[in-house]
């Protein structure tokens, strides 16, 4: 039987998860969840969006039991999609619940580096991705895999070391623990199942795609308009941080335009007093809501 609504996989709980839910809100999907419902309708698209865990979503696109799925990078590599697996494709980075796969130790060692810890054992739920660091280094441990609390290994003496993901460090801290080593760098990533979809729900799906790659060009952007004279042009083009080439409009008053720039990066006040100081004037920052590329 054929589905006339696109499904979409996210993780039910965790950081994953509401970055996840808090980008599709963005995309302009009408949905409030619950915490006890699996699958949430949404009500102003032909959507619905299962809530899994993260180790599944990727195996639930490949099957085509889902479209779309929002998974972290750390578990694509670590299982060996877009490897040993090409039954998805990986279509773009979401920006959200960034983190990072890294090797820590207990605060009392002593070490040089990474590679004092040549011949011990390092404890991770991660065995794939900290091979493939460990074999690129020609560092030679013991990896002890763990599917959870891989943190207590150094306490318990099960391992000199651990690999694990972090993303504010606060967990490593509270178990006395320290980063030395990044071994990979992760974020929120959109899926795509390679099974074949009837066209409307091919249409739904380039169409939320479409929606997700605007959200996510538009975070953090800011579009800034100010006067300036046009023989400072050049210098306050320069200044405009992450701008392409930017909208110059003559105004009335001789050897004066106006400049409008969309600002991929972040704008300070540091930016704002050297455009004053290049010759601009009346600088308005505004926030971008909305941006269809």
């Amino acid at each position: 039987m054929t589905r006339d609504r696109l499904r979409i996989a996210v993780q039910k709980k965790g950081r994953l998860a509401d970055g996840s839910l808090s980008l599709l809100a963005r995309a302009g999907l009408n949905v409030k969840p619950r915490d006890d419902e699996l699958l949430l309708r949404v009500k102003n698209l032909p959507i619905d969006i299962l809530r899994v865990r993260d180790d599944d979503i990727a195996a639930f696109v490949a099957d085509g039991a889902c479209e779309l799925g929002i998974v972290g990078l750390n578990t694509l590599a670590e299982d060996g999609y877009g490897e040993d697996h090409p039954e998805i494709d990986i279509l773009a980075p979401l920006g959200v619940a960034r983190c990072a796969l890294k090797i820590a130790v207990p605060e009392s060692w002593n070490g040089a580096g990474i590679g004092d810890l040549a011949g011990k054992r390092i404890a991770t739920s991660y065995p794939r991705l900290l091979k493939r660091f460990l074999d690129a280094r020609g560092l030679e441990a013991s990896i002890i895999e763990m599917t959870g609390s891989v943190e207590v290994a150094p306490r318990l003496q099960l391992a000199a070391a651990i690999c694990d993901l972090v993303s504010t460090g606060a967990t490593l801290e509270a178990n006395g623990l320290k980063a030395i080593e990044t071994v990979f760098e992760s974020e929120a990533t959109l899926i795509r199942s390679r099974c074949a979809l009837p066209p409307a729900l091919d249409d739904v799906a380039q169409r939320l795609a479409r929606r997700i790659d605007s959200v996510v060009a538009t975070e953090g952007t800011k579009y800034i308009m100010l006067n300036a004279p046009r023989d400072a042009l050049a210098q306050i083009t320069a200044l405009l941080p992450g701008a392409g080439a930017p909208t110059v409009i003559p105004l009335a008053r001789e050897n004066q335009v106006a400049v409008h720039a969309v600002c991929q990066e972040s704008v300070f006040w540091e930016t704002l007093e050297g455009l004053k100081a290049a010759g601009a004037s009346a600088i308005l920052v505004v926030p971008i809501e909305k941006m269809m590329l």
